[in-house]
């Protein structure tokens, strides 16, 4: 259905043009919208939805009948008589006729595309409904998942639509499926997915952040080839963002090939992560070392495990550093700067940050 938003504007534009006013009713006589006072045409409107003409002229008016497939849906009225009315009346109705075919195949093709990111589509039926909305299925697409921190609303939809629409072209899908995501199925077009990939949602990010007040966080799953992979690259896209909060939560834009081996922790149960911890740190958390430990730590594994560097990067000695991984060894049982303990240790750590990002979740 034709919003009344869109109505108003096309016969205020055909109106502005040929000086006829024009008024859209439905088949109640029931005024839609209108550039002109039409309450005196109720009763003709009605008698006009009921005969087999598709037009007519009575009582100073041009009246004409608009249907979506089979269904009369509208009756348009232009004031005035004569053969140019008439036509500018058979125009308007044209014009109207055509915004409903095309903003029903938007409809069906908004509908389609989420039933199919939620696998609500059986296989044969993805195939025959994409050949009969004219849905290319075999080209590389990728989900991409905006997240709105307070969030979606119309506005930033329309926003979101017409940057793509401008920005890559009409291929791609802009929908909503939930009232915090918005869900943009991009059509790839490059031969290196993963660098357009990346300067997209570059771009949109610093489209929104210039154009909306809302906080936004991006991701996208890996690039599918076939249509009815579609909605994988979307469950990887939400489990990107869920995981990006969780271990990548300096960053605005997260792809799900980045996610390394966060993506496995996030799927581990609680109780498992919690017994892997006692059974590694006895009743003590890696978490809870001291700031100087961990900070130690962190700039140790980014070096990798690189001791010389490491010492370089935190302005102390050599013997320093070894001193507090000596110290940390006999805390712990683990020495980091073997290649086993330092895994063991990394995933501990990765392990605690996503319990307490999890409780924190259900306080």
């Amino acid at each position: 259905m034709i919003s009344n938003q869109i109505l108003q504007s096309t016969i205020d534009g055909i109106r502005n043009i040929s000086r006829v006013e024009l008024s859209v009713m439905d088949v109640d006589g029931k005024e839609m919208v209108s550039t002109f006072d039409m309450s005196d045409c109720a009763d003709s409107v009605v008698s006009f939805a009921a005969s087999l003409a598709d037009s007519q002229e009575a009582m100073g008016y041009q009246f004409f009948k608009i249907y979506d497939e089979q269904h009369l849906e509208y009756i348009l009225v232009a004031a005035g008589s004569g053969e140019e009315v008439y036509t500018i009346g058979k125009i308007a109705a044209f014009q109207i006729q055509n915004l409903l075919v095309a903003y029903k195949e938007r409809f069906d093709k908004d509908n389609f595309i989420k039933n199919l990111l939620l696998d609500n589509m059986l296989l044969v039926d993805i195939y025959s409904r994409s050949k009969k909305l004219h849905i290319k299925a075999e080209v590389p697409r990728s989900v991409v998942l905006i997240e709105l921190k307070d969030g979606n609303d119309n506005t930033l939809m329309d926003l979101v639509t017409g940057f793509v629409t401008q920005n890559v072209g009409t291929k791609d899908f802009v929908s909503a499926v939930d009232e915090t995501n918005i869900i943009i199925v991009h059509e790839l077009t490059e031969a290196d997915h993963a660098k357009e990939l990346t300067r997209r949602t570059g771009n949109l990010f610093a489209f929104l952040k210039r154009e909306s007040t809302k906080t936004a966080r991006i991701s996208y799953g890996t690039v599918v080839t076939d249509i009815r992979e579609v909605s994988r690259s979307y469950k990887e896209a939400k489990m990107a963002l869920d995981v990006g909060k969780i271990f990548f939560d300096d960053r605005d834009i997260i792809a799900y090939s980045e996610l390394g081996i966060g993506r496995l922790i996030y799927q581990l149960p609680l109780p498992l992560c919690r017994m892997f911890i006692r059974e590694i740190f006895g009743g003590r958390s890696p978490d809870e070392f001291d700031e100087e430990t961990l900070t130690t730590i962190d700039k140790f594994f980014e070096n990798n495990l690189n001791v010389s560097e490491t010492s370089r990067q935190l302005f102390i000695h050599r013997n320093t550093l070894v001193y507090r991984l000596d110290k940390l060894q006999k805390s712990s049982g683990l020495d980091i700067r073997v290649f086993d303990d330092a895994i063991t240790f990394k995933i501990a750590l990765m392990v605690v940050k996503y319990m307490r990002y999890m409780e924190k979740l259900d306080l």
